[in-house]
């Protein structure tokens, strides 16, 4: 369908917005299930495998010394910035997204759930320390100036690597326990509390915007079946199939940096011009 169906469809109503990775490959970080990766497909780490082997968790932190400074370096793309200027517009009760990668915050989105925490916090699984990941690879370097250096970056914030003989993972600094990214892996649950705050944006809402996900994952499709449970009306922006064309009014097929800031822009006016009418409305007249 048109983005004008998409427009006509969300004018005049508070969104709730659901994000996945197809808001941040414009941003250079690859997704799992986009047109691209869908050829090359790769299986991610699971949690299991993570806390319970050692050798997978030194594959994965070898892989992440190569893939963190592409994360922390990446910008907020078009895509990110409209849906902040949504928010800032008042236009929003909030947004889910299932990225890692902080970026609708550096675009200034402020009500953000990150359903699947981020790739900038390390979580120690003994005594459930936070510390910033920037900390850990400076570490990480201290300890393995030889490498790797370079890799295809994965979606996961990793790369494409094997890492070097003796490459060698530090622990915790307060308790010696195993780190790991603060990230919901595959095999583990997303915390009851964010899964409770993104429902509330969604029935809060007048409409559901989702951009950029195929919801393959059922931690963010639950939003989508809710949103069509309560009757509210849904909309969804994507490269290729999703889970939830079937539920949508309307679906628009195209990059995400490309449509949404002609869409923003349309429901910005659309309020602006909505607010000025019912101003200039007798009833809004001061001394009536």
């Amino acid at each position: 369908m048109s983005e004008r169906a998409l427009i006509e469809l969300l004018a005049g109503r508070r969104l709730a917005v659901l994000t996945g990775a197809g808001v941040s490959t414009e941003s250079g970080i690859p997704d799992y299930r986009g047109p691209e990766t869908r050829r090359r497909a790769r299986n991610p780490i699971r949690f299991n495998a993570f806390r319970g082997d050692h050798e997978a968790r030194r594959r994965y932190w070898a892989r992440s010394l190569v893939g963190w400074p592409r994360i922390r370096e990446a910008r907020p793309n078009a895509a990110h910035k409209a849906l902040a200027e949504l928010e800032r517009a008042g236009l929003t009760t909030g947004l889910i997204t299932q990225n890692v990668d902080r970026l609708h915050l550096a675009a200034g989105s402020r009500a953000v759930v990150e359903l699947h925490g981020a790739l900038a916090e390390v979580v120690c699984l003994g005594c459930r320390a936070i510390v910033d990941r920037e900390s850990l690879q400076r570490r990480l370097l201290a300890l393995n100036p030889a490498g790797p250096t370079s890799a295809e970056l994965a979606p996961d914030g990793d790369a494409e690597v094997e890492p070097a003989k003796g490459f060698v993972v530090p622990g915790c600094e307060r308790c010696g326990g195993p780190l790991k990214p603060h990230v919901v892996f595959f095999g583990e649950g997303v915390p009851r509390e964010r899964v409770a705050q993104a429902y509330s944006m969604v029935e809060e809402a007048e409409a559901l915007l989702v951009v950029g996900t195929s919801l393959a994952v059922f931690s963010g499709f639950r939003f989508v079946k809710r949103a069509a449970a309560l009757g509210l009306p849904i909309g969804i922006v994507n490269l290729g199939e999703s889970r939830g064309d079937a539920l949508a009014q309307v679906r628009v097929e195209g990059v995400a940096g490309e449509v949404l800031p002609r869409v923003v822009a349309a429901l910005s006016e659309h309020a602006s011009v909505r607010s000025r009418d019912l101003l200039a409305s007798p009833r809004h007249r001061p001394g009536l």
